[in-house]
């Protein structure tokens, strides 16, 4: 039988944080189980076979408003200072993206101001003075012509329902902008970790010393029966934890499609990239309408890497299954009130441990802490994220010191 102050479930931002703050705030001990082969979740990236260091489950584009967040994160990497930027491929021709001034301007063909293009904007909107989706949040700040061109089939690609039945908070993320400021994102923190997210994590880690041990290619229910521990930290999927007894929540899934391409191919691309040693003139490529792959994700762009060669990343949204990974909580009224259920049974259960049949008495579990995008059914950044584990932990902290 093993022993531990607590048994983790899952290695990614939730899993990580909340092990190294309890080995290193209060001396306790961990069993981190992680069902893939590696530490770092979704943020987990690798050196591939052309020597490009690529994010194997999507761009993870870090980025926060926190100083508590970049403080902590930054005890374990130094950071690459980036401008995440990205274009938008319509009829034939690259398009800026987010909509900015720039866009307005290849939009009339000619040069134009602000107050030009807030004025097209005016009487081009949809007049809706509460948006209650994301349709109705795009059609009230640009019109019908640039949600059609931009927005539409991007949405209806990426989670297989009409932007009208989602929250208007998808959509609602990306800034429309009457300037010419075309970052992607608008936090004032903005960067990668330099020497790379499993760099970051590893240093997580080796910051236990031996307070925490790792258990790869391992599903956590296999270690329950012969495990004893006190606190549970858990960052699954909240409907299978509890054997989906009100139903599968709903997923999106991705599948990634990757093309690398040596020194002297890039160099053929020049013209269409129009950046030596690159395939594509940025970072990332949206594609809103006929692909059936919503972007191109060249992350070398991000990553500064002085690489000679490059990889292009298509991704393609998919159903979830019992073959594919859980990637996004679709933020819909439907899949919130199935949620709301399974939340009930988790702030039950975080007392009570008894609650939840999947945890054997024999462990003597006396807690249990649903933390994460997956176990907290919400599409949550990576601070988002951090910053949810470090609240949780300062909790376990403040209650143990009673």
């Amino acid at each position: 039988m093993w022993k531990f102050d607590n048994l983790i479930v899952g290695a990614g931002f939730s899993g990580m944080t909340m092990a190294e703050r309890l080995a290193n705030e209060l001396g306790e001990t961990s069993l981190v189980v992680e069902r893939r082969s590696h530490i770092g979740g979704n943020a987990y990236d690798r050196y591939d076979d052309y020597g490009v260091l690529i994010h194997n489950y999507g761009p993870h584009y870090f980025r926060t408003n926190s100083p508590k967040i970049k403080d902590y994160l930054s005890r374990f990497t130094d950071w690459h200072p980036v401008d995440y930027k990205i274009l938008s491929r319509s009829e034939g021709r690259y398009w800026n993206f987010p909509i900015n001034l720039n866009t307005f301007e290849q939009l009339i063909g000619k040069k134009s101001t602000s107050e030009e293009m807030e004025a097209w904007l005016e009487a081009n909107r949809v007049p809706i003075e509460n948006p209650k989706n994301s349709e109705e949040v795009i059609l009230s700040q640009v019109g019908e012509e640039l949600y059609k061109k931009f927005f539409l089939g991007y949405t209806m690609k990426q989670w297989k329902r009409h932007p009208r039945d989602l929250d208007a908070s998808v959509c609602g993320r990306i800034p429309i902008r009457t300037n010419r400021n075309d970052r992607y994102l608008k936090e004032d923190f903005q960067a990668l970790p330099k020497a790379g997210y499993t760099r970051l994590f590893e240093c997580m880690l080796e910051s236990c010393g031996d307070r925490v041990r790792m258990l790869f290619n391992t599903d956590y229910r296999e270690v329950l029966p012969h495990t004893a521990f006190e606190r549970m930290i858990y960052t699954g999927p909240i409907d299978s934890f509890f054997d989906n007894c009100f139903g599968e929540l709903p997923y999106r899934s991705l599948r990634f499609e990757n093309e690398s391409f040596t020194a002297d191919q890039l160099k053929e691309r020049e013209s269409e990239s129009g950046k030596p040693g690159f395939w594509q003139p940025a970072m990332q490529v949206n594609y809103p309408n006929e692909e059936e792959f919503t972007r191109i994700v060249e992350v070398k762009h991000a990553t500064g890497q002085p690489c000679a060669n490059s990889t292009i990343v298509r991704e393609y949204p998919e159903d979830f299954g019992p073959d594919k990974e859980p990637y996004y909580p679709i933020p819909a009224p439907d899949a919130a009130a199935i949620y709301k259920q399974y939340r009930v049974l988790a702030e039950a259960a975080s007392e009570r441990p008894e609650l939840a049949p999947v945890v054997p008495t024999s462990t003597g579990c006396k807690s249990i802490h649903f933390i994460g995008r997956l176990a907290t059914y919400r599409y949550y950044n990576m601070d988002q994220v951090v910053g949810m584990a470090l609240n949780e932990a300062k909790k376990i902290v403040k209650k143990t010191a009673l």
